[in-house]
């Protein structure tokens, strides 16, 4: 073969593999929400527009907010607060999820919120995991 031969079919061989990994990739973004975090779900607090997902591992807590509707964009938030240290908050317009937001709880209880477009979640109170 010549080079050029050779190069067209390198080209051709690239394309059809980005096309191939991105067919896979963007079907699973809305499940990929859901293992964002570490660890194993220990709780699921679902609201009108969404779940705020917690997670825990070795003393770390991870929440996660997931929209009902997955591909709309819109206002999320997730905010994890472990009691005596400053809340973690991620807010934003995002298409699948707010987060993940991680803390250090150790055996402390925690305080969670989340929120997708006007529909929102407030532990109200100190939780224990």
């Amino acid at each position: 073969m010549k080079s050029g031969a050779i190069r067209r079919l390198a080209v051709g061989l690239a394309v059809v593999t980005v096309s191939g990994v991105l067919g896979v990739a963007v079907p699973g973004q809305a499940q990929a929400a859901a293992s964002s975090c570490e660890g194993r779900k220990v709780r699921s607090f679902p609201f009108s527009t969404g779940t705020v997902e917690v997670y825990k591992r070795s003393g770390y807590v991870c929440a996660i907010t997931v929209s009902k509707r997955p591909g709309v964009r819109q206002h999320m938030v997730v905010s994890l607060r472990a009691y005596g240290l400053r809340p973690v908050e991620d807010a934003g317009r995002y298409r699948f999820h707010a987060g993940p937001v991680t803390v250090h709880a150790g055996q402390r209880k925690v305080w969670i919120k989340g929120a997708v477009g006007r529909g929102k979640y407030d532990s109200e109170g100190w939780i224990r995991l």
